[in-house]
């Protein structure tokens, strides 16, 4: 089997317990977590090989981060060791109307400072057929950038399949560049994009029309498409909030001609939809790797829906378990 790249910075997560605010705790989880390396950890999950690119510091915070990708099979043969230390996010659990909050605790990070010719990409992307990585790399400095852009060029020219998450974050984005000058190329060499209405606006002022949600989806498709001609599929998750802890989830898939739409879900008692959408692109990944288009779409929105009742950045689940879910069992049953 061919194998999957992602690269990406690795997190400390140290999340409140209980849905207590930052005010109220004495005390943090601590659990590791990023956005490529989520949607790696689904695909390994599921059955394909997958490595991951990213820069950790040589201390035993970013050893204790090698053994939790090892311990869920994440390649980490080829992750250069230096620099200060390891990126942190503290996250707040909201409730009911109350939201979840994220503060970055990621400046002068081991990855921020990660620099072009530390990755021997040919030597990466051997035995690969696909590469994927996110928005949020790019906005973490300028030398990630740097490295971003190396990366989709060498799976580029080695004919590699790329993937991308738009995952604009507002926090980020802040060393003098704007999204739009570093983001174009880039994405202009991908084949499969995750995207969404507010980040193709703040990535590219590209602005959907429609009055209905369908028109809104199938024009914010199409114009993606008009921008960027080497993509071959666009898609679009749909969440629908009733609160923090009530959310409904669905998604749709264009390949330029047809739009798929998928079952929607309805999400009660939220444990945790942190890495939610990084789980579909996981699966989706896996999926468009082994099923048709509309079956890849119903398997990701499916094993995204599950995400929402594991802890942690990361989607646990087993194939079958997503399988089962499409096969229409909500009951939750004890599985003896």
């Amino acid at each position: 089997m061919k194998k999957v790249v992602g690269l990406g910075e690795i997190l400390l997560r140290l999340s409140t317990q209980d849905c207590l605010k930052f005010s109220q705790v004495n005390k943090f989880n601590a659990d590791y977590g990023g956005s490529e390396l989520n949607v790696l950890t689904s695909i390994v999950n599921f059955g394909l090989p997958v490595e991951f690119i990213t820069r950790l510091p040589q201390n035993d915070i970013g050893d204790s981060a090698v053994m939790q990708m090892n311990k869920y099979n994440v390649g980490t043969s080829f992750i250069p060791r230096g620099g200060e230390r390891m990126g942190i996010y503290f996250l707040e659990n909201g409730a009911s109307m109350r939201g979840s909050k994220i503060v970055y605790d990621r400046t002068h990070s081991s990855f921020s400072t990660i620099k072009t010719g530390m990755i021997d990409w040919e030597a990466v992307f051997k035995d690969a057929n696909w590469f994927h990585w996110s928005g949020i790399t790019p906005g973490v400095s300028q030398d990630a950038a740097y490295v971003c852009v190396e990366a989709i060029e060498a799976a580029s020219k080695l004919g590699l399949t790329i993937s991308t998450d738009f995952n604009y974050r507002a926090n980020l984005w802040n060393y003098g560049k704007s999204p739009s000058e570093i983001m174009e190329h880039m994405v202009g060499l991908c084949d499969v994009i995750l995207a969404g209405d507010y980040a193709s606006d703040k990535y590219f002022s590209i602005i959907p029309e429609g009055k209905t949600e369908e028109e809104l989806q199938r024009s914010l498709s199409e114009k993606l498409m008009e921008r960027f001609p080497k993509a071959k599929k666009i898609a679009i998750t749909n969440r629908g909030s009733i609160s923090a802890s009530h959310n409904t989830w669905s998604a749709v898939l264009y390949d330029g001609k047809t739009m798929h739409k998928s079952t929607t879900y309805d999400i009660t008692h939220i444990v945790d939809r942190i890495g939610a959408g990084d789980s579909f692109m996981g699966a989706l990944i896996y999926g468009l790797n082994t099923y048709d288009d509309a079956k890849a779409l119903e398997f990701a929105v499916a094993a995204s829906s599950l995400k929402h009742t594991i802890y942690g950045d990361v989607n646990l689940v087993s194939k079958q378990e997503v399988e089962n879910l499409m096969q229409g069992d909500l009951s939750g049953r004890v599985s003896r």
